[in-house]
């Protein structure tokens, strides 16, 4: 036997033993609740045109009305973006989430945020109150000012834990299945803390976790569930260099339907094989130069060994694919919801914050300083003190930031960052 088929076969031998959990609402084995795949719903493409909790918020202006704006369907021809003649909620900037312009307010607000509860990615669990006592997830800690989702993923994976939870900007908590049975579901507009690591990601908020799973982003996997989501690497961080990472597909079925959500490779150099997890036989290879077609590709084998291989270069946002069983080879393929070749939004760190116009003085509370109203720069830092309430985030109704006033107490004190 071929070294490439003892490898598929040995991947079988344990797929039973690992089992992943039982799917639910954002879980990473139920890919069609959700209408988002990166974790700033830069790939949304849906419908909501409204801003606000549940789209309760005001109407959306048309994107082809925008241009005396940054962004419009004039600065997007090509449709990279989503942009259009249209008035759904789209997110060109990489932003945290998608967003819209609306008609100017008195206070001089000209967009808002969309909350719309099928944009999060699998794997993000949702929202959960922590008012540490006792904490939400019961597992070890740490805080870190470089703090990213996957940051917090990866150090719970290494601690052993299902779980991993991003807090206030800069805390990580790790926890069990148990620990979110008996977790307290907050609204999704509650985690607005942006991540100290990473503009475009949120990490929790105020007393608030965002909760994901820690089979996000992982190098290695067995899925043995009927559908299912596989991230790259450090996903929704981008890859880095030197990765050589493999997944064992063997959902129940006689074949298998994958749909690339996104692809996104720096090179011809970085490499994503499919080969029967069998015999070890190549299937399809994609790279930088060569991304999978769009739509579903459907494959003639009941198990799939993925490999996937970055050169000492590599940095790429990744790719995102849905997988499902088939019951019959001869199974008519699903319409996708999505593209395979949805492009990441540029992370500018383009945001809205919490001061006049620029050219106005800037507010500064707690080291974070930035701007209200107008989407551009702004830089972030610590609370002052541990109890004083933190950065700037987006905590209004409808998503506009300010910040808290000084002194305002914070619904759960944390620790200073010291580093996972």
């Amino acid at each position: 036997m071929g070294t490439q088929a003892l490898q598929g076969f040995l991947f079988l031998l344990f797929l039973p033993l690992l089992q992943p959990p039982g799917a639910r609402a954002g879980s990473l084995h139920s890919p069609g609740l959700s209408e988002c795949f990166q974790v700033n719903g830069a790939d949304y493409r849906g419908h909501q045109n409204r801003t606000g909790p549940r789209g309760a918020g005001r109407p959306c202006l048309f994107w082809d009305q925008t241009q005396q704006h940054s962004y419009s369907s004039a600065s997007d021809p090509q449709g990279r973006w989503g942009l259009g003649a249209h008035n759904f909620c789209r997110n060109p900037d990489g932003d945290v989430q998608p967003w819209c312009y609306v008609a100017e307010t008195e206070e001089g607000i000209y967009w808002r945020y969309c909350d719309i509860p099928t944009c999060h990615m699998p794997g993000y669990l949702g929202c959960f109150v922590d008012s540490g006592a006792p904490p939400a997830l019961s597992g070890p800690s740490g805080t870190s000012t470089k703090l990213t989702v996957q940051v917090c993923l990866r150090f719970c994976r290494m601690k052993g834990y299902q779980l991993a939870g991003v807090e206030a900007g800069y805390a990580c908590f790790c926890g069990s299945e148990s620990d979110l049975a008996r977790g307290r579901l907050a609204p999704a507009t509650d985690c607005d803390q942006i991540c100290f690591g990473h503009p475009g990601q949120l990490c929790g908020g105020d007393g608030r976790l965002g909760v994901y799973e820690v089979s996000v982003g992982s190098c290695q996997g067995n899925w043995t569930a009927p559908q299912g989501v596989i991230y790259s690497p450090d996903f929704p961080d981008e890859y880095g260099p030197d990765r050589n990472c493999s997944w064992a597909l063997g959902p129940p079925g006689a074949a298998l339907e994958l749909t690339f959500r996104l692809f996104e490779l720096a090179d011809p150099r970085d490499r994503l094989e499919l080969r029967d997890a069998a015999s070890g036989s190549l299937l399809r290879a994609f790279d930088g130069a060569r991304p999978p077609p769009p739509g579903p590709l459907r494959l003639g084998t009941a198990a799939l060994l993925l490999t996937f291989r970055s050169d000492a270069r590599g940095h790429a946002q990744g790719f995102a694919l849905t997988y499902r069983g088939l019951q019959d080879a001869a199974e008519d393929p699903a319409a996708p919801e999505g593209s395979a070749q949805t492009p990441a939004a540029p992370l500018n760190g383009a945001n809205v914050s919490c001061s006049p116009r620029p050219g106005a003085p800037q507010a500064a509370m707690g080291g974070a300083v930035c701007w209200l109203r107008e989407k551009g720069p702004r830089r972030w830092g610590l609370p002052g003190a541990p109890g004083e309430a933190g950065l700037c985030g987006t905590d209004s109704p409808e998503g506009c930031p300010c910040p808290a006033p000084p002194g305002t107490p914070r619904l759960r004190v944390l620790p200073r960052a010291t580093g996972l």
